[in-house]
C-alpha cells in the first residue's frame, strides 16, 4: 500500500484549487439513475470513491464515462437493480442508489453499507422513510430489498434525528413519487441544497432544501442534466487549517468560504488571519496560536469532518483546548496516532482535551478514515525532526485528491511512495 511521506518544518506559500465536493458528487451521480438520456456532471473531483460509485453505476446498467473533472452518464438499455455487497462494502454513500432505484423501477436490492469505521450510521431513517413513500422493506441475508410496484406515492416523513444521506436519499425517491411529499428534520448541508439545484433541473419540484422542511413535487419522469458540482468545503477547510498549521500564506481558489463561517471564526480566534478575495480565501498565520474550544454540530455548526484537523492545531496552541464530539461515537480514533508524535491528549468520552504546546516529532502513523488520515498529514507538516510515513493512505485518496501533490505544490516537503518502494525502503 502507498504511503505519504512528510518532512515537517516548512512555512507554506502560494495557490491552491480547491476541487469539486465529493459529498455533493456522489448523490448527484445517484440522481442519474432517475432518468434516460445523457447526464454532463462538471468539476467531479478526481478521487477513489468517484471511481467505487461509476462502477456501481454501470453494474445496474448505467453506461458512465470518467474523464474528471467531467463525467458522462446514460441508460444503456438493460437496468439492473441490485448493487452487491463487493461494491456497497467499499463506501457508506452507495446506500443512495436505493431510493432512486426503487423509485424508477418499483425494486431495489442493495447490500447493507461499509466505508469509515468511525461509528455506527444507522439506515433505519431511509427504511423508515421508503416506507412512508408506499415501499415495502425487509432484510434478507444482508440486503436491503424494496418493493413498490405501483410506483411510490408521496407522504410526510418526519426524520428522528437530522440525517444528510437520509434527506437526500428519500429526496431522489420522492422527486419521481405521486404527488408531494413533505420532509421534516431535515439536514441542512450544503449538499443537499446541491441536490436540490439538481432535481429541479431533472424537472421535480423541490423547495426548501438547507431548511428543517423540504417540500417536493413528484414528476412523472425527470430529464437528464447538466450541473457543475460546487467546490468542497471540507478540502477547503482542511488547507485552511494545514496553512494556519504550518503558518505562511497561501489563497485557496473557489473555497465556499459561506459554508465555513463556524470554522472560520474559530481559526481567526486561534489567530489566523482569513480574508475572502473574490471567488478565493487567502489564509496567513505569523503569530503564536492560541487554544480554542471547539464542539461539532450538524450544518451550520463546526463540521464533524473538521474535528481531527482542528485537533492537531490546537496541539501546537500553549494551553489547553477542549474538543467535544457530538455526531460520531468513535471518531477520536486519531488520538493514539498523534500520541506516537508526541501529541498529550486525554480522551474523556465524547470529549478531549488537548495540551498543546508540545513539539511534535516524526513517526510511522496508520490513518484510521478519511479525515483522520488528513489530520495526520498537517501533523507532519509541522514536525520539528524526523520524517512522518503516513499508511493505509487508500483512506485519505477516498476524499483529496493528490493532497501531497497539492502540499508540495505550496513549499510542503510531501511525496507519495508507492507500496513496493516502501517495503524495499523499510527492508534497506
Amino acid at each position: 500500500m502507498d504511503v505519504i511521506r512528510i518532512r515537517g518544518g516548512k512555512r507554506l506559500h502560494g495557490v491552491v484549487p480547491i476541487s469539486g465536493a465529493k459529498n455533493a458528487a456522489l448523490p448527484v451521480l445517484c440522481a442519474t439513475l432517475l432518468s434516460d438520456g445523457e447526464s454532463l456532471l462538471r468539476n467531479v473531483p478526481r478521487l477513489r470513491d468517484i471511481e467505487t460509485t461509476a462502477a456501481l453505476l454501470r453494474f445496474l446498467g448505467r453506461n458512465v464515462e470518467v474523464d474528471t473533472p467531467l463525467v458522462r452518464v446514460s441508460g444503456n438499455g438493460e437496468p439492473r437493480p441490485e448493487a452487491p455487497y463487493e461494491l456497497v462494502k467499499q463506501m457508506r454513500a452507495s446506500i443512495m442508489v436505493l431510493g432512486p432505484l426503487v423509485a424508477r423501477y418499483g425494486r431495489a436490492k442493495v447490500s447493507l453499507p461499509g466505508g469509515c469505521q468511525i461509528g455506527t450510521r444507522p439506515v433505519d431513517q431511509h427504511l423508515k422513510g421508503l416506507e412512508a413513500l408506499g415501499a415495502t422493506i425487509r432484510i434478507s441475508r444482508g440486503y436491503i430489498v424494496a418493493e413498490a410496484p405501483s410506483r411510490l406515492r408521496g407522504n410526510e416523513i418526519v426524520f428522528d434525528l437530522p440525517t444528510v444521506t437520509g434527506t437526500e436519499n428519500l429526496m431522489m425517491a420522492a422527486a419521481l413519487a405521486k404527488g408531494k411529499s413533505t420532509l421534516v428534520n431535515c439536514a441542512h448541508e450544503p449538499e443537499v441544497e446541491e441536490l436540490a439545484l439538481v432535481l429541479n433541473k431533472m424537472g421535480a419540484r423541490v423547495n426548501g432544501a438547507g431548511t428543517d422542511v423540504i417540500q417536493i413535487e413528484g414528476a412523472d419522469e425527470l430529464a437528464p442534466f447538466d450541473h457543475a458540482i460546487v467546490s468542497d468545503r471540507i478540502e477547503a477547510g482542511t488547507y485552511m487549517v494545514a496553512v494556519a498549521a504550518a503558518g505562511g500564506d497561501v489563497l485557496l481558489e473557489n473555497a465556499p468560504l459561506e459554508h465555513l463561517e463556524v470554522l472560520a471564526v474559530k481559526l481567526r480566534a486561534a489567530g489566523v488571519e482569513i480574508s475572502r478575495e473574490g471567488t478565493a480565501v487567502r489564509v496567513r498565520r505569523d503569530k503564536p496560536l492560541r487554544p480554542v474550544d471547539v464542539t461539532t454540530a450538524p450544518h451550520p455548526g463546526f463540521p464533524t469532518d473538521m474535528q481531527a484537523q482542528f485537533m492537531v492545531l490546537m496541539c501546537l496552541a500553549e494551553g489547553t483546548s477542549r474538543i467535544v464530539e457530538t455526531i460520531f461515537e468513535n471518531r477520536f480514533m486519531h488520538v493514539p496516532e498523534l500520541g506516537r508524535m508526541g501529541a498529550l491528549i486525554d480522551v474523556d468520552g465524547h470529549t478531549a482535551h488537548v495540551h498543546g504546546g508540545r513539539p511534535l516529532s516524526g513517526a510511522k502513523v496508520m490513518a484510521t478514515d478519511l479525515r483522520a488520515s488528513a489530520s495526520l498529514v498537517i501533523a507532519g507538516l509541522v514536525t520539528a525532526e524526523g520524517e512522518t510515513d503516513v499508511q493505509r493512505v487508500y483512506h485519505l485518496d477516498r476524499g483529496y485528491d493528490h493532497m501531497e501533490r497539492k502540499l508540495a505544490a505550496i513549499g510542503a516537503d510531501t511525496q507519495r511512495i508507492k507500496g513496493d518502494e516502501h517495503i524495499k525502503g523499510d527492508e534497506a
